[in-house]
């Protein structure tokens, strides 16, 4: 008999010895787990390339009302003479291109032209402070609006990895001598970003478009 209560107190201990050691281990293994959840790495996550498409398209769209509006308010009565600035980009783009264009060399040759641009209005800002141009406080909004656009560019290019080009610097054409002269500049200019802007804008929001479907694909 006393054999028998021996034996079972001392499988009644080992039980506990063993329950505890359970336990123990299963409260270190729980302790742990926060250590192993932090290891693990987090998934990739892709930039949200389609939201800065969708800004790009926008802000070029308010770039396009601005040109719009300068170009009603010192308009003329016959169109001005396409003369003036040799090294403007050439928009000769077809629509039916558009679908096949690629993201990393379209943005590329947009950010060369827009860089265009942005020297060409530099320089008819500077004429325009010379002579007194009444349009000169909205072609400064406008000016501020493209460094915007660029940077944005210039941003979303470095995402995707698109190469920046080196196109040679403009050459511009010598100072104009009179406010009418100016007026002349500044409607060329502005009709030619005004395509560069409608152009621009459809691409960005084909090439959102294009994004969106390979990211649901």
């Amino acid at each position: 008999m006393k054999d028998s209560t021996a034996k079972s107190g001392f499988m009644f201990t080992l039980w506990l010895l063993v329950d505890s050691s359970s336990s123990l281990l299963l409260s270190l293994l729980l302790a742990q787990l926060p250590l192993f959840t932090s290891a693990v790495p987090a998934p990739y996550r892709r930039p949200n390339v389609l939201h800065e498409l969708d800004r790009l398209a926008n802000q070029t769209k308010n770039l396009r009302q601005i040109t719009a509006d300068l170009l009603k308010e010192h308009a003329f009565e016959t169109d001005p003479e396409q003369h003036r600035f040799k090294s403007l980009p050439l928009m000769n783009n077809r629509a039916s291109d558009i679908n096949s264009l690629e993201m990393r060399p379209t943005l590329s040759q947009l950010h060369a032209d827009l860089k265009s641009f942005e020297h060409h209005f530099a320089w008819l800002s500077r004429a325009s402070r010379k002579h007194h141009h009444p349009a000169l406080p909205k072609l400064g909004q406008m000016m501020s609006l493209i460094k915007s656009l660029t940077s944005m560019l210039e941003h979303q290019m470095m995402r995707v990895d698109a190469q920046r080009l080196s196109p040679p610097s403009p050459s511009m054409p010598p100072p104009p001598p009179s406010q009418f002269d100016v007026l002349q500049s500044s409607q060329e200019l502005l009709l030619q970003f005004r395509l560069f802007c409608d152009w621009a804008q459809r691409v960005f929001s084909v090439l959102s478009t294009k994004s969106k479907m390979s990211a649901v694909q």
